[in-house]
């Protein structure tokens, strides 16, 4: 055998170990990242940068943004993975969520307590210090309310489980203005109620999406308990208060037109696409209003930041 063709042998003998840790490693960290519910952060984010705009009535500085923002995902990250650990039984039955990182087995159940718990610390420490203590305490007391109250208690036992547990979603509109001022003001309080209020309607889109699943895992979530036809009056009804609050932010929050123009627009379709769904529960329609929903909240925090920044008066 030749050199050359001894070095080709020993490269491809080679090639396989290297790779699987690579690939072991990158899997790894994908999984840890899972853990955190990205695509749910990202959502209780964009809440919390207008609640900065609006607290300030302009832009907050760039790092006092940043700050606020990576201690609420730490905070909201740990928070998620530690309703993964609490909820592995239940994802392992459920079709949307068995390919999560502990049913799959890619993570440890103890090392994924370990890190939920690690990142609400480092949460806690990072907006103490960079921010002040009263973000750090609202931050920890959605995280201890996501656990403990929704995760642990009302999840399983409780069809008003997503109403009540909306409360921890709702708190980065409270963290956020709580980084510009220190404390919490009424316009705070009606972005709370306004995201609190939201949440209902969105998640019981998604629920009447997997309607058997949640009763195959024994999870009484409202399409389960109270059927489909009650829960899409719920949806109707939570979203016409939902439209009435967010319009009690124009006086409140001495909005402008673009805010007002955007809450009225945004909530009548949303309003049209729940009744809509009530006489009419197909699946395009369930899947269709949850990612409405999704706009929605998005657009209206979004018209609260501009509005916030431009202002213009009727």
């Amino acid at each position: 055998m030749t050199v050359e063709s001894e070095r080709l042998v020993a490269a491809r003998s080679v090639r396989p170990a290297d790779a699987a840790p690579r690939r072991s490693v990158r899997r790894s960290l994908g999984a840890y990242v899972m853990l955190t519910k990205p695509r749910i952060i990202l959502l209780l984010l964009v809440t919390t940068v207008p609640a900065m705009i609006l607290a300030r009535r302009s832009m907050p500085s760039v790092w006092l943004i940043v700050a606020t923002l990576l201690g609420g995902t730490l905070a909201a990250g740990g928070a998620n993975a530690i309703n993964q650990y609490l909820d592995r039984d239940i994802d392992e039955i459920m079709r949307r969520t068995r390919r999560r990182p502990l049913p799959s087995g890619v993570i440890e159940p103890q090392a994924a307590l370990v890190f939920g718990v690690t990142l609400g610390a480092a949460a806690f420490v990072w907006l103490t210090f960079l921010v002040n203590l009263l973000s750090a305490a609202l931050a920890i007391a959605a995280m201890a309310f996501y656990v403990f109250v929704y995760t642990m208690w009302l999840k399983r036992w409780s069809p008003q489980n997503i109403v009540i547990g909306g409360a921890a979603g709702a708190m980065p509109a409270l963290v956020g203005w709580a980084a510009v001022t220190g404390r919490v003001g009424l316009p705070a309080v009606v972005l709370f109620a306004i995201v609190f209020l939201w949440t209902p309607p969105h998640f019981w889109a998604l629920a009447l999406r997997y309607e058997r699943d949640y009763a195959a895992a024994g999870v009484p979530m409202l399409p389960v308990v109270a059927g489909t036809r009650a829960t899409t009056r719920q949806i109707v009804g939570y979203t016409v208060v939902l439209v009435i609050v967010s319009l009690v932010l124009y006086p409140l929050g001495r909005m402008g037109l673009i805010y007002l123009s955007a809450a009225v627009v945004l909530g009548g379709l949303f309003i049209g696409g729940g009744i809509r769904l009530h006489r009419s529960p197909t699946p395009a329609r369930r899947i269709a209003l949850f990612r409405f929903s999704i706009v929605y909240l998005a657009l209206l925090f979004g018209a609260v930041a501009l509005d916030a920044l431009v202002h213009i008066r009727p």
